[in-house]
């Protein structure tokens, strides 16, 4: 990065704020070159087909921002808006038709589908070159085994905003706090690739706070308002707060900020800091899909 944000001094520790969105936009920036190259040099653009089943407003939401941001570097759009009643077998004949068309790059089933639906199965058939959010059993086993692949978004997202800010992996003693198939797991098994050492801890984990307070590099994300405060915290700390939940005061992380500020090194904000990188990630997982086709 060019330039570093303003130390948010809230005690005896300065933690310097991680800003994603700088981060983001420097990532999209990259894309949108790759994208003009790649485009010139084949004829085509990457395209990523996103598809969304029924009318849910906040899946809604999240689609259009992923195709607005696909048109602002160059990807091709290739959305399939289907109706919520339709039949499970006719989405799955359509991903099929997605993993079969060679204009299609990258296939993002947007979740949750309707009820009557089973979204793990729909998501186990999209096909794993294809599968920019890193979901599919195939690529989840991957990862487990340290094969290449493609990987969740937003565990990569975390992953870019350590190395951007050079937080050194390899050694370094991480927690992670949540086990989802989202981020708690892939997060955790990205740290170990990296020669981490990595404890995951969940809601039966015996004196979390101790745990945590061992952490070089802490990474919360279990979607818990105000968690992880400044007892979870060792001094001079790595703090990734990945959980976002709407509050009556607002916006909230798993981090209590203004406590853990006082203690931490480095500081994700809530909203601004892994929240960006999400979007960022995909795009560029939809560039990778396209070079390995």
């Amino acid at each position: 990065m060019s330039s570093r944000p303003m130390l948010y001094r809230a005690g005896p520790m300065a933690a310097e704020l991680i800003d994603g969105k700088a981060v983001a936009a420097r990532v999209r920036e990259e894309i949108a070159g790759e994208v003009s190259e790649l485009t010139s040099a084949t004829g085509r653009p990457p395209g990523l087909a996103t598809v969304l089943v029924g009318d849910d407003p906040a899946s809604a939401v999240y689609v259009a921002g992923k195709r607005r941001a696909c048109a602002e570097v160059g990807i091709a759009d290739l959305h399939r808006h289907l109706a919520s009643d339709i039949p499970q077998a006719h989405v799955a004949a359509l991903l099929d038709e997605l993993g079969a068309d060679p204009e299609v790059s990258g296939i993002l089933l947007q979740l949750p589908v309707p009820d009557h639906m089973d979204g793990a199965a729909l998501t186990a058939r999209i096909a794993p070159e294809k599968d920019v959010d890193g979901l599919t059993p195939i690529n989840a086993g991957r990862l487990a085994q340290g094969v290449p692949g493609l990987r969740p978004c937003t565990p990569l997202g975390v992953i870019e905003l350590l190395d951007t800010y050079g937080v050194a992996l390899e050694g370094a003693e991480a927690v992670v706090v949540g086990r989802s198939n989202l981020v708690g797991r892939p997060v955790a098994a990205m740290l170990l690739e990296r020669n981490a050492t990595v404890t995951t801890c969940h809601s039966r984990t015996r004196d979390l706070a101790g745990v945590c307070a061992r952490a070089d590099v802490l990474i919360a994300a279990v979607g818990v308002p105000g968690l992880i405060g400044a007892d979870h915290v060792k001094e001079g700390a790595v703090l990734i707060d990945v959980g976002i939940s709407r509050t009556e005061a607002g916006l909230r992380g798993d981090v209590d900020f203004e406590s853990a500020a006082s203690r931490a090194r480095l500081i994700t904000p809530v909203p601004g800091g892994v929240g960006p990188m999400t979007i960022a990630m995909l795009l560029r997982n939809t560039v990778t899909a396209f070079r390995g086709s």
